[in-house]
């Protein structure tokens, strides 16, 4: 049986997953909300096993350091994600890893995630890590997009295309959920169109 991989994204309404400076918009683009946290957080209840590209996992390294500044860093699903066994792919990182139970595969990331689809008895989780999942996309290891769309345009500050450079895909909404009145969560199966 091969485990199920879900590529999960933040997404600003204009398809960033990020902002740059002078952005002032804060984690969750300041639009987080209580039952956003709470789905997120029973989202992430069952066994998962994260799987991150070296640049995403030195992201959240970084972020959890200032977690003292900025307190939502540590809200309860990112704490349950951190506390979940991690694939981090990756040829320059090297063991051990500031993350609980992470360890590094270094080599070829359709390989790498072709084998550990293969092998798992857990679903499989990538949050974030774009070039990573737009490698994945391509070749069709990808079984749910899950995209936490925010009320935000980011046209001068936002970053980071979720989906540019993809390959073209056809997607077929599997569920939709509305929180806190105005953030989307839309999960879809994605086939290679």
């Amino acid at each position: 049986m091969t485990a199920m991989y879900t590529f999960d994204i933040f997404s600003s309404l204009d398809g960033y997953g990020s902002y740059r400076e002078p952005g002032d918009w804060g984690g969750y683009w300041g639009k987080q909300g209580p039952e956003l946290l709470a789905h997120r957080l029973a989202s992430f209840e069952p066994q998962q096993r994260m799987v991150f590209g070296a640049n995403t996992y030195r992201e959240f390294v970084q972020l959890l350091a200032t977690s003292e500044e900025q307190p939502e860093v540590l809200d309860p699903w990112v704490t349950r994600m951190r506390h979940m066994p991690a694939t981090v792919v990756s040829s320059s990182l090297q063991e051990p890893l500031d993350w609980p139970d992470a360890t590094v595969a270094s080599g070829d990331a359709v390989d790498i995630v072709g084998r550990l689809k293969e092998e798992s008895d857990v679903p499989l989780r990538s949050h974030g890590s774009l070039s990573l999942n737009r490698a994945l996309m391509a070749a069709g290891l990808v079984d749910r997009v899950r995209v936490t769309i925010f009320p935000v345009l980011t046209g001068q500050t936002g970053t980071e295309p979720v989906f540019g450079d993809m390959p073209d895909l056809d997607l077929e909404l599997l569920e939709q959920h509305t929180l806190d009145g105005s953030t989307q969560e839309l999960v879809y199966r994605p086939t290679l169109h």
